[in-house]
């Protein structure tokens, strides 16, 4: 009896509710369930540069000449099929943690919708990165015999049915890697046969850059002959390295769909070779969707990193800058060293060549894309513009090459499918414009409301619209483009150019001087310290009235996205700028001269207010004292001298808190 065979099996019971989620992968009816082997079949390839990996400067490891592959062998009579690997092994507690936890906080919520509502097995795998334990969907017991590299650690086996607890023993096994015996369910036993695993293997695993064997466990020879070494069945051959003429756009999309795991096309692939100033082979891709379900994939983003086709590091995240990081890859350089670690990557001075190489590539990819495909292009801004915008906040130094592609909705380009840039923008400014002038709001149907845009329509002077929380911060850097500095709407220094300061009156005359006076002292008296000042509007047109920014105020543009990460922000007071010819101010002065104490002069002063405010920030009644509050489900209706005021105009909601917020999630 054998040291292993002594020892009684470890009985251990998973750390999470793994028993659930088991069962929706074991029972599910999807017909998919070929991606189990896609799955093991990329663990044994990360195994296996692991373990080569380790071999650049240690060859103190078991097996040190074994030939790195991995060898799939079916028996279709018994209805079993293993895959083995030659790669890095575990040992005992590297096999329970690997193999005996699913490490995600949110399980026990998502079994309890799962059990709701038919779940996508994509969304499974995805959120909990459970890529082994698809195996249970085609599988009744499945046994993990595994040895470590390092020579002092002996060989263990791991056993499970899929319920709710494993075993852990000693084996017997003289060999490096790992070897997973898949006993399959009756309904899966197609899976124990030669040509559908190669095909398996060529849609899923065909860039493996390891051999993949299969091999039939009951092929008979003749007495006395050696069984024929099989060829491998996948291709191996890193497509980095081809020449780009050579490559078709299917072998580009399947490549990174092996990569990714992404269902979809990328909408963008770029296939970089070049030796100077840096050696560098590359494909990256962007993806058709930013949000997207990656199965077997984590959420963690970065490229691969190769040296001369050995996989150094999975998740690099130096070799593009960080509002990149959407960018899918690989990249392989033969100016790293072999024998560089991985904490070495980012100091090494090879990477800052690549870092520029790599990003000027993608941008100019990105602008072609923008000059030549616009309509694929105003795809690539709806999903991809708010890591741009990132990219001008956070990296000054590339203002300059991203300003280019930036793209905004606008008061004369105002759809939902149109966009203009800032080039187009200054090409249509009027001879006397010097400004590029925006305003910032919550949406485009909020923004468009807006009555700092009064005189900017009546002119014909178009304006961007900025509705992204991050569009404050990206403004605050960017202050010009082409020498034409950029200017906020709501600015109450805004100095339009020639003919703007002409009177705004339609067709009701402008209130007197004594009476806009007076008018203006009782909104003072009303208002208090909600407000900096009271004074007449040289832009209004059609609305009574709007709050601007005092000149001294630098934050102007970061107050919303200030709003929705501070909980207890408070908005700074602002300048209150009233329209003497709109026929409510007008009426209102007449009100206040012929009789002073009648009730609905401040009824309607608080209402004007509560409006202006509620123009500013919808969602968020009552910043600035009880006005809008107090507006909320009112009906009530009043008459100022045959003008009607409806409290429920501009309909509030309640305060929504906000405890933390990510821009990138929009």
């Amino acid at each position: 009896m054998t040291e292993a065979q002594a020892q009684a099996p470890e009985s251990l019971e998973y750390r999470t509710e793994v028993k659930q989620l088991l069962d929706i992968l074991a029972h599910s009816l999807y017909t998919d369930r070929e991606i189990f082997l896609r799955e093991l079949i990329s663990n044994a390839s990360d195994a296996l540069n692991r373990v080569q990996f380790e071999m650049l400067t240690n060859h103190d490891v078991v097996d040190p000449d074994a030939k790195l592959a991995i060898t799939i062998t079916y028996d279709n009579d018994a209805g079993v099929i293993t895959i083995s690997d030659t790669g890095i092994g575990m040992n005992h507690d590297e096999l329970i943690a690997n193999l005996g936890t699913i490490a995600h906080s949110g399980a026990k919520d998502f079994i309890r919708e799962a059990k709701e509502e038919k779940v996508a097995l994509e969304d499974i795998i995805g959120q909990f990165g459970v890529g082994f334990y698809s195996v249970f969907m085609a599988a009744k017991e499945v046994t993990v015999t595994t040895r470590s590299y390092r020579p002092d650690d002996r060989a263990w086996t791991w056993r499970s049915t899929g319920d709710s607890s494993y075993t852990v023993e000693p084996a017997d096994k003289a060999t490096r890697g790992t070897d997973i015996r898949v006993t399959l369910k009756d309904d899966a036993k197609e899976f124990a046969s030669g040509w559908r695993l190669e095909q398996i293997i060529k849609q899923h695993s065909d860039y493996v850059s390891f051999p993949i064997y299969v091999v039939d466990a009951n092929a008979e020879t003749e007495e006395g002959e050696e069984a024929p070494q099989p060829e491998p069945v996948n291709r191996q051959t890193a497509l980095w390295r081809q020449s780009a003429s050579s490559v078709s756009d299917e072998e580009y999309d399947e490549f990174y769909k092996q990569l990714t795991f992404d269902f979809n096309a990328p909408m963008l692939h770029m296939h970089m070779v070049a030796d100077s100033p840096v050696n560098v082979r590359s494909i990256l891709y962007v993806p058709s969707k930013r949000e997207r379900q990656r199965l077997g994939m984590g959420s963690e983003t970065g490229l691969r990193l190769y040296s001369r086709k050995i996989l150094i590091q999975r998740h690099n995240k130096d070799l593009l800058p960080d509002y990149l990081r959407f960018v899918e890859g690989v990249v392989d350089s033969e100016d790293l060293p072999l024998n560089v670690s991985r904490e070495m990557v980012q100091s090494n001075p090879v990477m800052r060549h690549l870092r520029k190489a790599l990003t000027n590539r993608v941008l100019k990819e990105v602008r072609t894309l923008a000059e030549k495909e616009p309509e694929k292009y105003a795809q690539f801004w709806d999903e991809f513009g708010v890591f741009l915008k990132e990219g001008i906040a956070v990296e000054p130094g590339n203002q300059e090459s991203l300003a280019d592609l930036l793209r905004f909705h606008s008061l004369r380009n105002s759809g939902a499918d149109v966009w203009t840039s800032l080039r187009a923008y200054v090409d249509g400014m009027k001879d006397d414009q010097t400004e590029i002038y925006y305003v910032l709001g919550e949406d485009l149907r909020s923004v468009a409301r807006s009555p700092h845009l009064d005189s900017f329509r009546k002119h014909d002077i178009d304006v961007l619209y900025l509705v992204d929380p991050i569009d404050g911060f990206m403004v605050s850097m960017l202050r010009e483009f082409d020498g034409k500095p950029l200017r906020n709407i709501d600015d109450a220094g805004l100095d339009l150019p020639a003919g703007d300061d002409e009177s705004t009156a339609e067709d009701t005359p402008p209130v007197d001087e004594g009476e806009l006076d007076d008018l203006m002292a009782r909104f003072r008296s009303v208002l208090g310290d909600r407000i900096v000042d009271v004074r007449t509007s040289k832009t209004l047109v059609s609305s009574p009235c709007r709050l601007v920014t005092p000149e001294d105020n630098y934050d102007r543009d970061l107050q919303r996205l200030r709003r929705l990460m501070e909980e207890d922000y408070e908005d700074p007071k602002k300048i209150l700028e009233i329209n003497r010819s709109h026929p409510l101010v007008a009426n209102v002065a007449h009100l206040l001269h012929t009789d002073a104490a009648n009730p609905l002069i401040d009824v309607t002063v608080e209402q004007l207010f509560a409006n202006a405010t509620a123009r500013r920030h919808p969602a968020q009644p009552g910043r600035h004292g009880g006005a809008g509050a107090e507006a909320h489900g009112s009906r009530r209706r009043i008459q100022v001298t045959g003008q009607h005021v409806d409290r429920t105009q501009h309909s509030l909601v309640p305060t929504r808190r906000v405890a933390r917020f990510d821009w990138r999630s929009r």
